[in-house]
């Protein structure tokens, strides 16, 4: 059992350190010196190379350094192969502390008071109570259960829709496509925490917006291709969304001369909603290795057919 680990210099030896700790039988191989490619069947990375089952032949398992694995489903994977995402609570709790921080600061109207300091000028604003602010997270998986749960402390009335059904104590659970626009016409605060798929690429668009009420702000930590930004931007001036933040872009890093970096409504971050930590995560892929060897489901099998 060899892996192979495609990443940075420095992450690559984070990962080399906690795998060798848990794992020290493991046959770990950091990209390009991979040795014999024959050899190799695992592959750990977040952009796989697009020749890769030529260059690997009897890789069996393929691990996201991730909790996304959109960028792998291009790749016609054979179904000898399994796709595993990263399922670890230190990513989960770093999600839901962005997901409360970019919830907050809409809610305590931070971008305003950041234009009024800018203008010098004290305006005190009417602050609505958390109880009349009504929260919705679009997506509903590990990610978005436990962002919606935090954020029902605050007291938030809080709401969540996905695909299919779910239930989770204290929030309202929208499912399926019908109910999409009655969850969008109670939510004040949108949230998307998606699977990027062939069904939710554009969701963030002109008619998500226009169902949302007005002043509503709209807070982006799945995927950039979620977005269709000129739809945001004529959102935006239009004064029906208040404010968007977004840790993610269509095309990342942003190009210097895109209209994002000065728009006043429009708050930016560079894709770091929530990172792997292998310290933390090679708990998980060793014992996916152990499960794919005891012939057990890995945890974090991704259903290549639903894209997550």
């Amino acid at each position: 059992m060899s892996l192979v680990i495609r990443t940075s210099s420095a992450r690559s030896a984070a990962w080399r350190a906690a795998l060798s700790a848990l794992a020290p039988d493991l046959d770990i191989r950091i990209w390009p010196d991979v040795g014999d490619p024959a050899a190799v069947t695992h592959l750990l990375t977040w952009k796989p190379p697009s020749d890769l089952m030529a260059r690997f032949p009897n890789l069996r398992m393929v691990f996201s350094e991730g909790a996304g694995v959109d960028q792998f489903l291009s790749l016609d994977l054979p179904d000898s192969v399994s796709l595993v995402r990263i399922v670890d609570p230190a990513l989960t709790d770093m999600m839901v502390e962005y997901g409360v921080w970019a919830t907050l600061a809409l809610h305590r109207q931070a971008p305003a008071y950041r234009r009024s300091q800018a203008a010098h000028a004290w305006r005190p604003l009417t602050q609505p109570l958390a109880r009349d602010r009504r929260v919705g997270v679009l997506g509903l998986g590990v990610l978005g259960a436990a962002l919606l749960r935090r954020l029902h402390l605050f007291g938030f009335p809080c709401a969540g829709w996905s695909r299919s059904a779910h239930a989770i104590d204290g929030v309202t659970c929208f499912a399926g496509h019908d109910t999409l626009a009655a969850f969008l016409h109670r939510t004040d605060i949108l949230i998307c925490l998606l699977p990027l798929t062939d069904e939710t690429r554009g969701i963030l668009s002109a008619r998500t917006f226009a169902a949302l009420p007005q002043g509503a702000g709209v807070i982006n930590c799945g995927r950039g291709g979620h977005m269709v930004e000129a739809d945001l931007l004529a959102a935006l001036e239009a004064g029906h969304l208040s404010h968007a933040i977004l840790d993610v872009a269509g095309q990342e890093p942003l190009p210097a001369d895109h209209p994002f970096w000065d728009h006043p409504g429009i708050t930016l971050t560079p894709h770091v909603a929530s990172d792997t930590t292998p310290a933390s995560a090679a708990h998980q892929l060793v014992d996916n290795l152990r499960r794919l060897q005891a012939g057990q489901t890995p945890i974090g099998l991704v259903d290549r057919g639903r894209g997550y």
